[in-house]
């Protein structure tokens, strides 16, 4: 695979985002070796529901009450082995999502998505082009609209490299490969990840709820606490912190100053904010609550996922989260936060949110969640060995974290370099 091979000659490409290209290769029109795929799922002839998701097509439960689904399956389109789909909606707004699949059983997927059929190339090799397009960002700009989509018809004068074809199952095969390499690399990571915030869950919820020594058991009155140690009070979240309506404070800084916090910038279950950016990167100047320093915020949508995290700095967050404060000083504020991290508020949550369609917890059954407080300086010393233990794990996870992006970078970029022609792929066959 040496792209300075006496054998590999370039010339200028006539893509705009492809510089150089091999000698041998033609550049083609999507649509002159791809048609639009039209199959309607008339009458229920298919039930095997897919779906794209990280840019792989996936099964779905057809019964399932997950998620948005239509009225009928019928206005789904029919999709087969070797069809790519395509989700070109929303291209302003979401630059970040894989929006391209290639479809490895008959079924059937959402006529909002853009599916094709392939004529004269190999789907594999398509598939994996399509990606580097993908993750490159040539998509991006092209669309039309207020939420920028693009239509078959754009899709079909898109220009898309030709290698010769049985360079292309060369290309396939040996990305086939390689990349299975590093989603095995990646995989075992995700799972070490998995594995140490499973570690920190149960280790948060045993120290909040148990505290740090020994205890005399009583039973809690509430199902969802079990036994606690004596002296400890047993309480509600309402009569302790306050959860409020999200006022704006004009006393606080102009939001341009402030840091936004959208309930997706919260990372599930650790407590931790994620992705922050100032009101004036993001464009937000309405719709935001104020949340001040010393405040906890608590996202009221899909409370299974334990989206709560404390506010160190002045925070703007969106409508669908509460701002909570403790009542009086008795309360240490990082205590209260883990005790939210705990099982027992999440399995109250669940509970309560599992009754409606759309999982919520609204202000008073939050208010009247299980609370237990021990007394202020264990609170204290419960905080602090949680700091001091979190920490640790962390620094675990990020370095998990960090060597599953470095092979997700390397798995975009070896993709991108076998379907350019920047690596000769056909030595590699050979040997």
């Amino acid at each position: 695979m040496n792209p300075d091979s006496p054998s590999t000659r370039f010339r200028n490409s006539d893509i705009p985002w492809i510089e150089k290209i091999r000698a041998d290769w033609r550049t083609v029109r999507f649509g002159s070796v791809f048609s639009e795929s039209k199959r309607k799922n008339s009458g229920l002839r298919e039930r095997n529901l897919l779906s794209l998701s990280y840019g792989r097509i996936v099964r779905r439960s057809i019964d399932s009450s997950d998620g948005l689904l239509p009225e009928s399956f019928e206005t789904y389109q029919i999709v087969r082995d070797g069809d790519l789909v395509f989700r070109f909606t929303d291209l302003q707004n979401d630059q970040k999502s894989l929006r391209s699949g290639l479809v490895r059983q008959t079924g059937i997927i959402t006529s909002a998505y853009v599916a094709a059929t392939p004529a004269e190339v190999e789907p594999r090799f398509a598939a994996y082009l399509m990606r580097s397009y993908d993750t490159t960002k040539v998509f991006y700009g092209m669309g039309s609209g207020v939420r920028q989509s693009l239509k078959y018809s754009d899709l079909a004068r898109v220009p898309i490299l030709m290698p010769p074809r049985v360079e292309q199952t060369q290309i396939a095969d040996f990305l086939d490969r390689e990349t299975a390499r590093i989603d095995t690399l990646i995989e075992k990571q995700e799972k070490l990840i998995e594995t140490l915030g499973e570690r920190r869950a149960a280790l948060i919820t045993e120290i909040a709820t148990k505290g740090l020594g020994t205890f005399n058991r009583r039973t809690a009155r509430s199902p969802f606490l079990g036994d606690v140690p004596s002296g400890w009070g047993e309480s509600r979240l309402g009569l302790e912190m306050r959860i409020n309506a999200g006022q704006v404070d004009p006393t606080l800084p102009p939001w341009s100053e402030m840091v936004l916090v959208a309930p997706n910038h919260i990372e599930s279950g650790t407590g931790r904010m994620l992705g922050r950016e100032t009101a004036a990167e993001q464009g937000a100047e309405s719709g935001k609550y104020v949340v001040a320093p010393g405040q906890l915020m608590y996202s009221k949508i899909r409370p299974a996922l334990n989206k709560v995290a404390l506010a160190e700095e002045d925070c703007l967050c969106s409508a669908d989260m509460y701002a909570m404060s403790p009542i009086s000083s008795e309360l240490s504020v990082r205590y209260a936060l883990y005790y939210m991290l705990s099982q027992p508020i999440h399995a109250y949550a669940s509970t309560i949110s599992s009754r409606v369609k759309m999982p919520k917890v609204n202000r008073e059954e939050l208010s009247a969640a299980p609370f237990l407080k021990p007394p202020l300086t264990e609170q204290i010393e419960i905080a602090d060995f949680l700091d001091e233990k979190t920490s640790t794990i962390d620094v675990l996870i990020g370095k998990a974290r960090e060597l599953v992006d470095l092979a997700r970078e390397r798995r975009f970029a070896l993709i991108t370099a076998a379907v350019t022609g920047q690596i000769d792929v056909t030595e590699d066959a050979d040997g």
